[in-house]
Formats: structure tokens, sequence, C-alpha cells
């Protein structure tokens, strides 16, 4: 009956019976066994884990090749992003295109990996308040600009070139 609520044969699952204490009473490992034949009151809880399922039939984080592959895919997406990062020199005037805004120009004042997320990033000091901080994300500082003006990029979304500041008509309002 358990196998129709959890979605895995019996043969698959640890099961472990806990009190109402959360105190582990034994393992319920006779398949021929009752209920009934454990120590079971009211309050108790039966923990099932699939863990050595997995592990024998190595899927999810067991599976070595799959693992392997993905850690594998990580670094090659690391060393293209370490590549385009290489090519962005700080202080460079830049234009950012990034899916879902209006290409955006600034300065490049940080490039390198950072402690916020993963991977090689692209610190960029805009020429209006378009961006999201002031140069420092989660209290850790990676460059100087004014809050609003900073943001934090992928490298393939940023162009070096020759882009002048533009005039939006800010000042004006």
């Amino acid at each position: 009956k358990l196998e129709l609520l959890v979605g895995s044969p019996a043969s698959c699952m640890e099961l472990e019976l806990y009190g109402v204490d959360d105190k582990f009473y034994s393992k319920l490992d006779q398949e021929d066994a009752l209920l009934g034949s454990y120590p079971v009151d009211d309050g108790c809880r039966i923990h099932d884990t699939v863990r050595s399922f997995l592990k024998r039939s190595k899927l999810g984080r067991y599976n070595e090749e799959e693992r392997a592959q993905q850690e594998a895919e990580a670094a090659q997406r690391l060393a293209e992003e370490k590549a385009q990062a290489s090519s962005i020199p700080v202080g460079s005037r830049c234009e950012v295109r990034a899916a879902g805004h209006s290409p955006r120009r600034g300065t490049v004042m940080y490039v390198g990996l950072t402690d916020f997320k993963p991977g090689y990033w692209i610190g960029v000091r805009y020429d209006e308040p378009l961006g999201k901080n002031d140069g420092s994300v989660n209290g850790k500082r990676y460059f100087e600009c004014q809050a609003k003006y900073g943001d934090f990029v992928k490298p393939a979304v940023v162009t070096v070139g020759d882009f002048p500041e533009e005039d939006y008509g800010l000042d004006e309002i």
C-alpha cells in the first residue's frame, strides 16, 4: 500500500520508524512483517528514503557519468565566459544589450569573478540611472558609482567600442 502513496516499490525504500519525540525506534526492513509487529504508537512517523534506490540505480547526484558531463559543461561555459571577459578591458566604453532591456551605454568598471553568482561578470557604470546598484552587491564593493548607475552583466551582452554618452534629456526634468 505504501508503494501507491510514495510511487516507488518497497524494494527501493529504506523505511524507518520514529516516535513522537523524533526518536529513532527501528528500521522497517522485514518485507513480510505487518506494521502491527513493530512498536507503532499514535503520533509515530514512518520515514522513507529513496537514497539507496538512487545509489543503486545511479540516478540524480549518484550518476557519476551525468555529473561528470555537467561539470565538464560548466567548465566549458566558464572557459568561454573567461575568453569573452578577457577581451573587455576595464575603463572601456561599452553598450549593453541584455534581453528585455533597451540598449544601455556606460563604462566597464569591473571584469572578473564575483561572490554573488558563479561565472565571469562585467561591472558597468551606466551613463544614466538605469542600473540596479552602486557597484556593490550583498555588501561587497566591486567598483564605485552612484546608486542605480551600476549593474553586473554577463560578458556575452557587452560590446566594447566607441559609444559616446547619449543625452537622454533627463537633466531637463
